[in-house]
């Protein structure tokens, strides 16, 4: 397993990205943006369309509910992607 925290998206290390999914054949790409529409489903997009044959398992994306964000915390709970989402993304994936 590997994480890469990008720190720009505009450029974003593609560079980066190719080589992690060459070495982990798995890609979880994980964002607090909607999960339609956004970077992160562009970057999964560009994952699938040009490393395929690099993946053993499809591109999976853990993101927020295609919904605004609430103020209150409990809702932005339910919207925003939390640690358990992740957990359970990994290991689906894992298991794949």
């Amino acid at each position: 397993m590997e994480v890469i925290d990008l720190r720009s998206l505009s450029p974003y290390d593609w560079e980066a990205i190719a080589a992690s999914v060459a070495k982990t054949n798995r890609v979880i790409v994980a964002y607090e943006d909607w999960r339609s529409w956004g970077y992160g489903a562009e970057i999964a997009a560009r994952i699938a369309d040009e490393l395929f044959d690099e993946l053993d398992a499809p591109v999976r994306r853990v993101a927020a509910a295609d919904a605004f964000c609430a103020y209150n915390p409990k809702l932005e709970d339910a919207i925003l992607p939390q640690t358990k989402d992740l957990v359970r993304a990994v290991r689906d994936l894992s298991a794949y």
